[in-house]
């Protein structure tokens, strides 16, 4: 479907490919050499075959392949995912913990509150909500951006995995570790406005589990209840929660799209954005097919995990 609707959209990639300076001929040349002036079928096929054999084609802009550009985007969305996946979890299961030990109170209410919220938030929204607080009133934070421009010119900037924390962590390099620090608080925060899908999902499987028999005969025994509560119910919450989680760090994903483009952040979602607008087709087939093996190899990671349960098993 996405091939088709690229190729349906009015524009030329032979011009693209061409550049804007070029003459008609150079044109017709390169819609040859790209194989436009075949029928799409067989164009579709070709795609096929170059994908099956791991090339995703070539920039109609930058004239590289897009398997290195996405190898070279990757690395920063995967660094902001895993952090705000990390924020969320913590939070999103202290939430729902809470809230269903608190049932009906005051503090239960609250939190639902809370958690419907953060699920209603859109994301490009609250991310600008967000610069305009911590940037345009109180100054505390940065703009955008994955360094400061100072950081970028007087210190060098490590490179091995591409998740840069890391590599200032392993390469002991402090100074540039706390300006990508201070950069990356906001777009963890913007992504991890899933922490109330997390929050409900928890307080769901809770309030069930509270009920059961082990759990009464656990209190009637006079265990702690903060013990029963950690240990005995929250484990076998857990299969549920997996499942969102899993499910959420491929929403957050695709979310990076917009959040992104707001905060400069050099990964996938701005490098799609730049695609859409430039109508760089093999770019956007790219992003696209990569967000859909990462969603279907996120699910089949949470069937695995809840595998795991014996009961599930049985």
């Amino acid at each position: 479907m996405t091939f088709v609707i690229t190729r349906a959209i009015p524009s030329d990639p032979a011009k693209k490919w061409a550049g804007p300076r070029a003459t008609v001929e150079q044109i017709e040349a390169a819609r040859i050499d790209l194989g436009l002036d075949q029928p799409y079928f067989i164009q579709f096929a070709k795609y096929v075959s170059n994908l099956l054999h791991g090339n995703l084609g070539y920039s109609y802009i930058s004239h590289r392949q897009v398997a290195d550009e996405l190898r070279d985007s990757i690395p920063a969305t995967v660094e902001i995912v895993l952090l705000s996946t990390i924020l969320t979890i913590l939070i999103g299961i202290l939430l729902g913990l809470y809230s269903a030990k608190y049932k009906n109170s005051i503090l239960d209410h609250a939190l639902r509150i809370f958690s419907i919220g953060s699920v209603s938030l859109p994301a490009f929204w609250f991310a600008l909500a967000l610069q305009l607080i911590f940037y345009g009133i109180l100054g505390i934070l940065p703009l955008g951006g994955r360094v400061s421009p100072y950081t970028s010119v007087m210190c060098e900037i490590p490179d091995i995995t591409g998740l840069l924390l890391f590599d200032c962590i392993i390469t002991a390099n402090w100074i540039v570790f706390k300006d990508a620090l201070w950069h990356i608080i906001l777009p963890v925060i913007t992504l991890a406005t899933n922490v109330g899908v997390v929050g409900r999902m928890t307080r769901s499987a809770l309030l069930e589990i509270l009920n059961e028999d082990y759990i009464v005969a656990g209190r009637s025994y006079g265990i702690n209840e903060r013990y029963i509560l950690w240990i005995y119910a929250l484990k076998n919450s857990l299969g549920p929660t997996t499942t969102v989680v899993a499910l959420t760090i491929g929403y957050t994903m695709i979310n990076t799209f917009l959040v992104e483009s707001i905060f400069s952040w050099p990964g996938i979602g701005r490098y799609v954005s730049n695609a859409v607008v430039s109508f760089d087709y093999p770019a956007i087939m790219g992003v696209t097919i990569f967000s859909a093996v990462v969603y279907m190899a996120l699910n089949l990671a949470a069937d695995i995990i809840i595998a795991l349960d014996p009961r599930v098993r049985l």
